[in-house]
């Protein structure tokens, strides 16, 4: 006889903005049916349509449910199952006697296959702290924006997702919505529905762009070019806010002479459109002090990315937007969420804390780094990796690298996951993980305003394990005994956040397990009356901290590395400009194995214009080859005006086993990085296109 029903809470921990509360049906131990909690305010009952499968996910007929150790040779996915015991004394073995030696030979490589506190990077860096491996410089994504909106706000801070609705411009940045932040687009179309003229500012005409009253097609990485333009516009017709630049802005006279230089017919120029459209868009957005700017991350993985968002973060406070709770701008609202990263993650367990520590390796130039072979620059030869949350054979950039670094047979190479990925198949050992409903977790939102709590709903699915107790398993095998390496997960989350932090008064661990959620206490708008967390507590047009690293202290227009602007040569034999955003039913690498979604998606296929589609000879449907000095890759030619004339789009990323010829958009991506924090820059990438 079944068992009723059961219903548990959860949170997406997929790396989205939303970050949705989610209810989950449980029948006879089995997660059957998983929704949006209509109950939580920013998620509404609703969830995208790749989360409202995750059943489908966690009982996958191909998920990871035993240990296993390599049996064929690195990449060719051939495994025997082993006991948890065995896996552990390998692994135990191995790096024990690698860390007596050369700890710095071990690196650790993860990034936000979980975006929970205690599932990403808790017992896990506290592991390789305590055994003083390298540092991972954790930049793929977002670095280039958080350290924008650092060095101008004080941190990755901005407006509430539910007060857009009030707006009456609204400027959607670099950013599809409809694909990646579900519920700020629902939010934005109640807003439309209310007379708010939305604008897409964007190379691609993605399905968000369609459905804006206008789209501008600017070229990839020229976004700095146009904010400084539209400042050019705002101050020559004196659509400022004087009063709110005096009280609560650094460096306005400065700026001012940095936007001057970029008039609309230069900004025009670089942005590959009409100088009308940059008066224009510079004075609807100067029109209303409710004029808000959503961003997202698409437009700072160029050289001047941090640059870029620095210039449009500028734009709010010139116009006094910041006074309505409607008006500001939006990239990310992690830093409002007080975690403590410190007692998450013990750094001080690190050999030689505060002053000697391990080298940092930036996860985005993985591909080089595990082809050195080690020198006095550099540091020692990697000897072994740990890759949990991530799939860097798929996602990392010079993708070509990165799979010969890891095809080394001297390489010793752990991978924790839920699925058989291109990374696990150049394991040696192969550790089953858990998936969101079969662990403890807290969470943090870069979407929306709340913490949120998530409960394990069902058992673990075979012998899969949390990454916390997989590391807790290993180093008791290597007989390390620092009592923090085995505090329970309920231990750790209780230590996730500063409880005692203004933010979050009345609530705690215990509290938010059992309302599952909390909203933190910020202002409707936040800068209505200055309160930057920057050194002078302004917003900073001129930053004193970047001037004294020897950097440019105000925003910028830097052109791509790859451009006919920053590489003329280059552009003359690979002049298409490449971007690769997330495909709609997939989440980076993420889902890519649901055969449901990978159905919808259909193959790999590439977005070109027809002005540059017919020279090459190349119609809708055909076979082409994408290319560059890098690597090569193969994908169905989708002839269109949605990509702007020079630009090729490959919508992504494909696990590289599951695309027809074993490849994605990363074979052609570089290890370049961004002007600020070390990100990537997978979106300044030059190529040519061909028939296949």
């Amino acid at each position: 006889m079944n068992a009723p029903a059961e219903f548990a809470r959860a949170v997406c921990p997929h790396d989205c903005p939303d970050t949705c509360a989610m209810r989950v049906t449980v029948e006879n131990g089995r997660a059957i049916k998983v929704t949006g909690d209509p109950d939580h305010p920013p998620t509404q009952g609703v969830l995208c349509t790749k989360v409202s499968r995750y059943a489908e996910r966690v009982h996958h007929p191909k998920r990871l449910t035993q240990p296993m150790k390599r049996v064929g040779r690195k990449g060719e996915g051939r495994f025997e199952p082993i006991s948890w015991e065995e896996a552990c004394a390998i692994a135990a073995g191995r790096l024990g006697e690698i860390a007596q030696r050369t700890p710095e030979a071990i690196v650790p490589y993860s990034y936000a296959g979980t975006m929970g506190l205690v599932q990403g990077e808790s017992i896990a860096q506290r592991f390789f702290h305590k055994l003083g491996a390298s540092r991972l410089d954790r930049t793929i994504c977002a670095a280039a924006g958080a350290a924008g909106l650092r060095y101008t706000y004080g941190a990755p801070l901005g407006m509430h997702t539910e007060f857009f609705v009030e707006s009456e411009v609204i400027l959607i940045w670099g950013a599809n919505p409809i694909a990646s932040n579900l519920h700020f687009w629902t939010r934005a179309q109640e807003a439309r529905r209310n007379g708010a003229r939305l604008i897409a500012i964007d190379p691609y005409r993605s399905l968000t762009a369609e459905k804006c009253h206008q789209h501008i097609a600017l070229k990839p990485g020229t976004d700095g070019a146009l904010a400084l333009g539209m400042m050019h516009v705002l101050i020559v017709e004196d659509r400022l806010d004087h009063d709110y630049i005096a009280t609560h802005t650094h460096g306005y006279e400065a700026l001012k002479a940095r936007a001057l230089s970029y008039t609309p017919a230069r900004v025009a120029q670089i942005c590959g459109i009409d100088e009308q459209v940059v008066i224009d868009l510079a004075r609807l957005y100067g029109s209303t002090r409710k004029a808000a700017i959503r961003m997202n991350y698409g437009l700072q993985r160029v050289r001047g990315g941090g640059n870029a968002v620095r210039a449009i973060a500028c734009l709010p406070a010139l116009t006094g937007a910041w006074r309505e709770r409607a008006g500001g701008v939006l990239l990310s609202s992690s830093g409002w969420a007080p975690a403590d990263a410190n007692a998450l993650q013990r750094p001080d367990l690190m050999p030689g804390w505060p002053k000697r520590l391990p080298r940092v390796i930036n996860m985005n130039q993985i591909g080089d780094a595990l082809t050195h072979a080690g020198d006095a620059a550099f540091g020692p030869k990697v000897e072994a990796i740990v890759v949990y949350n991530s799939n860097p054979v798929a996602v990392a950039p010079d993708s070509g690298k990165v799979a010969a670094g890891f095809a080394r047979e001297d390489l010793f190479t752990i991978v924790l996951e839920q699925f058989q990925t291109d990374t696990a198949d150049y394991a040696d050992l192969l550790l089953p993980a858990t998936t969101q409903l079969e662990h403890l977790d807290v969470h943090k939102s870069y979407g929306h305003t709340h913490v949120m709590a998530n409960l394990p709903a069902i058992a673990p699915v075979g012998e899969a394990r949390p990454n916390t107790e997989i590391f807790r398993m290993i180093a008791r095998k290597m007989g390390l005994t620092e009592p923090a390496l085995f505090e329970s997960d309920d231990e750790v989350a209780a230590q996730a956040f500063h409880w005692d932090d203004p933010a979050l008064a009345g609530t705690d661990w215990e509290s938010l397990k059992s309302s599952g959620w909390a909203k933190l206490k910020i202002a409707d708008a936040p800068f209505a009356n200055g309160g930057f967390r920057t050194p002078s507590g302004k917003c900073e047009f001129y930053s004193d901290v970047l001037e004294r690293a020897g950097l440019d202290p105000l925003p910028d227009y830097l052109p791509p590395y790859e451009s006919a602007d920053g590489a003329p040569e280059l552009a003359a034999r690979y002049p298409l400009a490449m971007i690769s955003p997330p495909a709609r039913n997939f989440l980076n690498s993420t889902f890519v194995n649901v055969e449901s979604l990978r159905a919808t998606e259909g193959e790999p296929h590439v977005d070109l214009n027809p002005a540059d589609a017919a020279p090459r000879g190349i119609g809708d449907g055909d076979p082409i080859r994408v290319f560059n000095d890098r690597g090569t890759m193969r994908a169905r030619a989708r002839v269109s005006e949605r990509a702007r004339e020079g630009l090729v789009v490959g919508l992504s990323i494909w696990w590289k086993k599951l695309a027809p010829d074993g490849r994605n958009a990363n074979e052609v991506t570089s290890q370049a990085l961004t002007d600020l924090g070390g990100s990537a820059t997978f979106y300044d990438c030059l190529v040519e296109v061909e028939r296949a």
